[in-house]
């Protein structure tokens, strides 16, 4: 069977029980099992596909409740070391009254970065797995050069390879330095994910159709633009694929994108997509396929938290069939 890697950090994140409170003033928090990359996983594996995660988390309790939440939604952990040379991530995150929010990273290194490109092994991956990774652990690291040999390894086996920059500024020493590791990675993908508040900031270029073209370099066949409670918009070379988003009383928007890059590769996971078929798949699929993300993230950002926010297969189907 087929499987979904995903490469990149695991956090705590700080959920304040208020709305509308500056980070500073909020009193109380609930932890919440997170980072982008695991996320993703947690969606595909609730989904009922494959997926494992590779990091490295510290040797500490919040490195253990990590990895106990991760294995609850079904994600294999055989591929997380741990080390005592610095301790898991953590994120603070405030929330504004529309659920949009905030963050407050501390990781100054955390355990995900010492992951090393020797820890990485070629026989994980096979033809017809998906890699996924994300922008924040391409800082210079270790975890960075263990992000450059996975990709590799899953392209020389003929997997697909999928990128979603998910920008984080506070984590870069400047905005250029994001920018430029967002761009060096971008060409090895196959699958490029983007929100409407990151592309401008990516590509340096406001017309919308235009900045999406730019970013077909090198292996990226298709390119899916994400607004939010608006939708998304799917590239697949010259064609453009349009979806619209479900209405939700949205209570926490932290997870909701990883849930639906994670429904869109589970999809693409459950059609046997391949890099040669891939644009084959998207053209006849692109409307299950859409819906099925849509809906993913719809759901995750009605509840609080990323992973524990998740809705499962039989969820996402009944609000899909409900609109």
């Amino acid at each position: 069977m087929s499987k979904l890697f995903s490469i990149g950090e695991v956090l705590i994140d700080f959920i304040p029980e208020q709305k509308g409170v500056a980070l500073k003033d909020v009193v109380s928090f609930e932890r919440a099992p997170g980072g982008a990359p695991a996320n993703v996983a947690a969606a595909v594996a609730k989904f009922g596909h494959e997926a494992s995660m590779i990091t490295k988390l510290g040797h500490d309790a919040f490195g253990d409740f990590l990895i106990e939440q991760l294995r609850n939604a079904g994600v294999e952990t055989d591929k997380i070391s741990r080390t005592k040379e610095a301790n898991t991530g953590l994120a603070f995150v405030s929330l504004k009254e529309n659920g949009e929010r905030d963050f407050s990273f501390y990781r100054k290194p955390s355990a995900d970065l010492l992951l090393s490109k020797e820890e990485i092994d070629e026989k994980w991956f096979s033809e017809g797995d998906i890699l996924h990774f994300c922008s924040v652990d391409l800082v210079e690291s270790p975890m960075k050069e263990a992000h450059r040999t996975a990709v590799q390894f899953m392209k020389k086996k003929g997997g697909l390879v999928s990128f979603d920059p998910n920008v984080r500024l506070p984590l870069w020493e400047s905005p250029a330095d994001c920018r430029n590791a967002i761009h060096e990675f971008l060409p090895h993908a196959h699958i490029v994910k983007v929100s409407d508040e990151e592309l401008e900031f990516i590509t340096g270029i406001h017309d919308v159709d235009e900045a999406i073209q730019s970013m077909f370099v090198g292996d990226v066949q298709a390119v899916v633009y994400t607004k939010g409670a608006a939708g998304a918009d799917l590239y697949v070379r010259d064609t453009k694929f349009e979806s619209s988003g479900y209405k939700v009383e949205v209570q926490d928007t932290t997870g909701a994108g990883d849930a639906f890059i994670g429904g869109f590769l589970f999809k693409l996971l459950e059609a046997a997509a391949t890099r040669e078929n891939l644009v084959n798949v998207l053209q006849e699929y692109h409307k299950d396929i859409l819906q099925f993300a849509n809906a993913s993230g719809a759901l995750t950002a009605s509840g609080k938290g990323a992973i524990s926010a998740l809705p499962n297969k039989t969820q996402v189907l009944e609000l899909v069939d409900r609109d």
